[in-house]
């Protein structure tokens, strides 16, 4: 039997380790909150150390503003044997350079002494993990080990795994799609057509391949289920967090307003910013994020953003 130790109980975090634990996997998860009830067949531990113990694969599904604290308290529990996966949309700044930024994967073998890692991604629906439905998963990893690993973990008759050696790829395809979705959102509530909302996403996953590709991933990872899957899944994702803000955004709501009404931490709306500014950095051409980014800082009205739609150089 499979085991597998899911360090974080968020929305994402129950919703893998109910997978796992529906594959055959002996899952354990790590939730420092004692409150909350974890999936048929998992067991809780406020122990990050037993957790460790439990399970050679590790799977971190934390927020990226907490991930090195997290990852560093982990670090003391685990060595070179253990495979680290996230399931994290996020990236984290490079405390050494204002616009830089750095993956999950990065922040783990910075804090760990973990080197076998990997990600998640890809268009899989928490919900549907959570009631058993069929899903998808892409796991990223340089390691054939890694991507076995998570494969024997989660892999079943409900929950296909597909894999990729383009880590960085995935890392920034799940970060990008993340603060797309919240333009989708967007979108779908101002009532736009079906073809323009296609164009959106198109001229999206355009425009985040050569993000992805200047940081170092491949532009087909961007097209596959990890980019484009992922973004596509969204339209029917009406209750996904980025997707909730960009609807509320849409009809009016402040943005603090909004960011509340999506129940959860949206990583989207901090790192738009972020990543415009490091897109400006290495002089990147990044339209539709510019767009996002005057629209989470409430700069944008749904007349200039179509206006900026139709008028956008290729």
């Amino acid at each position: 039997m499979q085991s597998v130790a899911v360090v974080g109980a968020g929305t994402w975090g129950l919703a893998l380790a109910a997978a796992a634990a529906r594959a055959g996997s002996e899952t354990v998860l790590f939730s420092r909150r004692g409150e909350v009830k974890p999936p048929p067949g998992v067991r809780l531990t406020k122990d990050i150390g037993d957790a460790a113990r439990h399970a050679r694969l590790i799977v971190l599904t934390v927020p990226s503003n907490v991930a090195a604290e997290v990852a560093h308290n982990l670090g003391d529990h685990i060595d070179g044997r253990h495979l680290v996966v996230h399931g994290v949309r996020g990236l984290a700044r490079d405390g050494l350079d204002a616009v830089e930024l750095v993956t999950i994967a990065d922040v783990v073998r910075r804090e760990t002494p973990a080197r076998r890692v990997g990600a998640l991604g890809g268009p899989a629906l928490t919900d549907d993990l959570l009631a058993g439905k069929p899903g998808v998963l892409v796991c990223g990893s340089q390691y054939d080990e890694v991507n076995r690993a998570v494969a024997a973990a989660f892999g079943c008759r409900t929950c296909r795994l597909y894999s990729t050696h383009d880590l960085r790829g995935l890392e920034w395809a799940s970060a990008l799609v993340g603060c797309l979705a919240l333009g989708i959102g967007y979108a779908q509530a101002l009532d736009m057509s079906p073809g323009l909302v296609a164009a959106v996403i198109a001229r999206s996953m355009d425009e985040a391949s050569r993000i992805a590709a200047t940081a170092g991933g491949e532009e087909r990872t961007l097209l596959g289920l990890a980019g484009y899957g992922d973004l596509l899944a969204c339209i029917a994702q009406k209750e996904r967090p980025e997707v909730k803000v960009g609807a509320a955004l849409a009809k009016g709501a402040p943005v603090a307003s909004a960011i509340h009404s999506a129940g959860s931490r949206v990583e989207a709306v901090e790192l738009i910013p972020e990543i415009v500014a490091w897109a400006d950095h290495r002089k990147v051409r990044a339209p539709i994020f510019h767009a996002l980014h005057r629209l989470v800082r409430g700069e944008a009205t749904p007349t200039t953003l179509i206006d900026d739609l139709m008028t956008f150089e290729r």
